[in-house]
């Protein structure tokens, strides 16, 4: 995992990254270049690259009106899972989440992805609730750190 280098997405190049990992594991809710800036602009975006392939990437989004705590999302695409990528971006998002709310973390995960539910309740996550975004069948499982 030497290798590993966790970057802040600013560029175009690093920003397409982002969103080729997204897209990849977030299938029910493909983003598009502009949807991705727009991120960029009021969260913390991060890429997790193994040499010059982009292998992970990160969301941290500030608490805001309905949700008090800061939310961490981790995500590494399947063929590099297992290798500690996840828990490398998932660590550096909650060191950040941390400083930006005394509300505690959060998290949300796609409910078809089992290994990402596995990883946040082997975490001290736990199930707050379930919802069906407009025009999608997959529900997001929204969690807490306990």
């Amino acid at each position: 995992m030497s290798d590993l280098r966790i970057e802040r997405a600013r560029t175009e190049e690093q920003l397409a990254d982002w969103r080729a990992v997204h897209n990849t594991i977030i299938p029910t809710a493909v983003l598009s270049a502009e949807d991705v800036r727009e991120r960029a602009g009021r969260n913390r975006l991060d890429v997790a690259y193994l040499g010059d392939v982009a292998v992970g990437c990160s969301t941290v989004r500030p608490p805001d009106e309905e949700t008090p705590a800061a939310t961490v999302i981790a995500r590494t695409l399947p063929g590099y899972r297992g290798r500690g990528f996840g828990t490398a971006l998932y660590e550096a998002g909650l060191a950040h989440a941390r400083t930006l709310s005394d509300e505690g973390v959060e998290t949300v995960v796609l409910a078809s992805n089992e290994e990402g539910l596995r990883f946040a309740l082997a975490r001290g996550f736990t199930e707050v609730e379930r919802y069906v975004l407009p025009g999608d069948t997959i529900p997001f499982v929204a969690l807490r750190l306990a």
